[in-house]
């Protein structure tokens, strides 16, 4: 887990801003997002041997529009503004930034120049230099930028890319700056990775530094290292991805002076607590505690319908009762440390707003939190740096049986993130059934591990229907099925007819109390993924 030789990416609260982290980190070298408003100190000089200035939806002319220190341009390390940060770039060095006569959104077709950035970019024409397909999003134009090099255009951004050389302070060298106006971190960008490849390799020189291959056997030394020889570990266990394979590493490093904790809320999948306690009881041997919190669980949410307000409920109602059973644990001297399942997305959101950032708060996450200081334990992370896709990979390494880690995602507040309004037994158990036959009707069909997600979700909604030969009100069930590569964007699933035929039939004919059964045919955005 290195991390020097590293890329930082300063966030201005673009959509993709995750997205190009998760690029460079495919690529081999190992990258950071930062707010925007942070220090050079804080980037670790002598660490960073580049920066990415991400895209936004602000206009640089804005009032209080997110800019960076001017320090950053004057490090010595190549920058590469993207989107709003080439805009950015040009509006600090006296470059013209002007609303478009009409924005650019979608592809749109480049035409750029041989540059250091386009090295090895074929075109249409067959040769370096040429026309390539790229995927803009943007209101704002740069117009004129006297003191860079023009080394790409569309037809409604005159400066689509640029290059400029800046003069360090109290040095002879100069900082290499660079900026595209279209997003080489989308996919429907064409040779978006080959851009990135060779801003990370030949312009910064970066060397390749970061595999998932060996992240698990670093893991384990470093929690050995950690903990020590005496040292006894805590670990909440969901049954997720997440929560498992911070388990499992903490596991191999410690042995038994793990004891996890497992929590029913009432709030989980069907079958899900079985699968858990025979996983980690029997196939991993793990120490185990079971608590039965479903009656809780449902009274604390009891006439609660805010989403946000549901998943602090749950949130601190967790935190409650782990910290009443790791106070027992503790209070046998058996715990000095506690593991938690959180990544690097988690501590991104969390950390909004806190550190000069502009990302808005889009959910709460419960393993974020003053939890450790208030049990007096030392916190263990060991995926914090990893994306979940990663996080896939190190527990197909770790020997993850296929039951947890090929199933879909799930969010930490359950299935009350796929009850809208008040959650109910009814509701809870709608909910659960109907997203049984959702995922079982995939597997059939073979469509399971094509999508990303998949599930149902209930809400007070109420439609008609003809139950035997008389009529009956019932609820209407949604089904959600997403296709994504890192859930940041994600499309709903063209799924055949016939499949979200069977699932409407076994629903309605199964599932007590349902009448209706719709299907989303949203995207992300402007929605979510979750309805909660």
């Amino acid at each position: 887990m290195k991390t020097s030789n590293k890329v930082a990416v300063l966030d201005f609260g673009g959509q993709y801003s995750h997205l190009i982290v998760r690029r460079c980190r495919e690529l081999g070298v190992y990258t950071e997002l930062h707010p925007y408003g942070v220090s050079t100190t804080e980037l670790g000089l002598g660490e960073v041997k580049g920066i990415i200035l991400s895209g936004g939806p602000f206009s640089v002319h804005e009032p209080g529009s997110p800019k960076c220190s001017p320090e950053i341009f004057e490090l010595g390390v190549p920058v590469l503004g993207i989107c709003y940060g080439a805009q950015l770039i040009a509006f600090l060095k006296g470059g013209v930034v002007e609303e478009g006569r009409k924005g650019e959104f979608g592809r749109a077709e480049l035409l750029f120049k041989d540059s250091e950035l386009f090295a090895g970019v074929r075109g249409v024409r067959g040769r370096e230099g040429g026309k390539i397909n790229v995927w803009m999003s943007h209101g704002d134009v740069i117009k004129e930028f006297a003191v860079a090099e023009i080394i790409g255009y569309t037809k409604n951004s005159p400066v689509a890319a640029f290059r400029v050389s800046v003069s360090v302070s109290n040095s002879n060298s100069n900082s290499r700056i660079y900026g595209v106006q279209f997003h080489p971190e989308v996919r429907h960008t064409e040779k978006g990775d080959k851009i990135l490849w060779n801003f990370l390799y030949k312009i910064c020189g970066c060397e390749r530094n970061w595999t998932l291959e060996s992240f698990a056997t670093e893991a384990v030394e470093e929690i050995r290292r950690t903990v020590g020889s005496e040292g006894r570990v805590v670990c909440g266990l969901s049954g997720g991805i997440d929560s498992s394979t911070t388990a499992v590493l903490v596991s191999k490093a410690v042995g038994e002076r793990l004891t996890c904790i497992f929590v029913d809320n009432g709030l989980l999948r069907k079958g899900e607590k079985e699968t858990v306690l025979n996983t980690f009881e029997k196939n991993f041997k793990m120490r185990l505690v079971f608590v039965d919190a479903r009656e809780r669980f449902l009274e604390g949410l009891r006439g609660v319908a805010d989403a946000e307000a549901k998943r602090k409920i749950i949130g601190e109602l967790f935190v409650k009762i782990f910290e009443e059973e790791a106070k027992r644990l503790r209070g046998g001297g058996n715990v000095d440390f506690l593991a938690q399942g959180t990544i690097y997305p988690d501590r991104i959101e969390s950390a909004a707003g806190r550190r000069g950032g502009v990302a808005s708060l889009i959910k709460s996450h419960h393993n974020v939190g003053g939890l450790p200081e208030k049990l007096g334990l030392r916190l263990l992370e060991p995926i914090k740096d990893l994306y979940k896709d990663e996080v896939r990979e190190v527990a197909r390494e770790l020997g993850m049986p296929p039951e947890i880690l090929n199933q879909h995602p799930f969010p930490g507040p359950g299935l009350a993130a796929r009850v809208i309004g008040e959650v109910t037994e009814e509701k809870l158990r709608i909910c659960r059934e109907a997203s049984n036959v959702v995922e079982e009707e995939l597997k059939r069909s073979g469509w399971y591990e094509k999508v990303w997600q998949a599930f149902a979700v209930v809400g007070d909604d109420l439609a008609t229907g003809v139950l035997g030969d008389a009529r009956s009100l019932g609820r209407i069930v949604t089904i959600r099925v997403v296709e994504s590569e890192e859930a940041m964007t994600a499309d709903f699933v063209k799924l055949p007819y016939e499949v979200l035929e069977r699932m409407s039939r076994r629903i309605t004919n199964e599932v007590k109390g349902v009448t209706w059964v719709t299907y989303a045919v949203s995207s992300k955005p402007p929605a979510t993924i979750e309805p909660c």
